[in-house]
């Protein structure tokens, strides 16, 4: 009776079941996550404008900043960096090493969406954490590509749209300081970070980086601590494969 009971679309000359619906994940289902995720994040482009614009950098800048870069934490450290009285080119580079991981993301994304490759060089724009998040998620390469496509239009759009009116709003209310403002771009990247770190070693990483960022801010130009922050990950894996190492010579003298 229970094979009766099958939907006639999987009866049909023995084909099987639409993946996505079998896994419960319709095309509406993915427009619906990519959407939250991209208006979630999408919001934040507010604290960027007024971060910016606050800090110096004119309308035209701030604006050409998301739609050129859009990489948010990027974007955060360059205008913090610059705003501090930072060398332009040591603010770059904080910039560009902390936008190297999209670089990666975008080795897998290549497999996982297959698109044509005359799409590829646009796509590569909107290869960013969500995005990556998003199609990761996804059980098939339809729903990777809806999702993908779906988080990065919305969180273009909607990132820059809101960063045009955070600058605007700068402009409009003056000191930004008085009502809190400056602490909006850290406290976002912040917020976007924190539910990232999930492993012992990520963690470790995040911690040591504050600490070298923080103990080196008061002795070395600005924009140079972010940099020798990176080394925080190199060393975490080297005393992380020292201990393990260790724990192996260990078991084998035991053995012995």
């Amino acid at each position: 009776m229970a094979e009766q009971q099958t939907p006639a679309p999987i009866r049909a000359e023995g084909t099987a079941p639409d993946p996505l619906t079998a896994l419960g994940k319709t095309d509406s289902a993915v427009v619906r996550d990519a959407l939250g995720v991209g208006f979630a994040v999408g919001l934040s482009g507010f604290a960027f404008g007024v971060t910016s614009a606050s800090n110096g950098l004119s309308l035209l800048q701030t604006c050409a900043l998301s739609l050129l870069v859009f990489t948010g934490a990027s974007q955060f450290a360059l205008v913090g960096a610059l705003a501090g009285g930072g060398n332009p080119v040591t603010a770059a580079a904080g910039a560009f090493f902390l936008g190297v991981r999209n670089a990666f993301y975008g080795l897998r994304l290549s497999q996982l969406l297959e698109l044509p490759r005359w799409v590829r060089p646009f796509a590569a724009q909107w290869v960013i954490d969500e995005t990556t998040a998003v199609t990761l998620a996804q059980p098939t390469r339809r729903a990777r590509r809806i999702g993908f496509v779906v988080t990065g239009l919305s969180l273009y759009v909607l990132w820059n749209l809101t960063t045009l009116l955070g600058a605007l709003g700068a402009e409009a209310i003056g000191d930004t300081a008085a009502w809190g403002l400056d602490a909006a771009g850290p406290a976002t990247f912040l917020a976007l970070l924190a539910p990232m770190l999930r492993s012992t070693t990520e963690r470790a990483v995040a911690a040591l980086a504050v600490v070298l960022m923080l103990g080196l801010v008061p002795v070395l130009p600005n924009g140079v601590p972010v940099l020798v922050a990176a080394l925080a990950a190199p060393l975490v894996l080297f005393v992380q494969g020292r201990r393990a190492s260790a724990g192996t010579n260990s078991r084998e003298g035991t053995d012995r």
